[in-house]
């Protein structure tokens, strides 16, 4: 697998996490998949994704896309801190609460792959 493909592999697996995450969230409040007007997950996602792209431009990371510490810390923070900061701009909830439980979740989802794959990796001798 060359760099390329590991990067557009890790976006979607970024993406693919947030959405998840969302989905989650909206099922546990009840609130259905497509919600009121059709847009219930896009809508919950989308600050997340947000942030999540704005992370990938911070860290660089198709340079590193699997690094957990360069590229899975500062793509987490930046999908939590925009994120949040976004829904509190769309006038969505942002309790502390709230924050703690997307921050633990999110940490789990986008650096816990990035330490899972690096640990396979070394386990098999790849580099990366």
């Amino acid at each position: 697998m060359n760099l390329r493909q590991a990067a557009i592999g890790a976006a979607a697996i970024d993406s693919g996490a947030i959405v998840v995450f969302s989905a989650i969230g909206r099922a546990s409040h009840d609130e259905g998949i497509l919600g009121p007007g059709g847009a219930g997950l896009a809508t919950t996602a989308s600050p997340f994704l947000t942030g999540a792209a704005l992370g990938w431009v911070i860290a660089r990371a198709w340079r590193r896309p699997c690094d957990w510490r360069r590229t899975g810390v500062i793509v987490w923070a930046s999908t939590l801190v925009g994120g949040m900061a976004l829904r509190a701009v769309y006038g969505q909830g942002v309790q502390v609460s709230f924050v703690i439980v997307a921050g633990t979740v999110l940490a789990v989802l986008l650096v816990g792959w990035r330490v899972a794959s690096g640990w396979i990796a070394r386990r098999r001798g790849l580099k990366g």
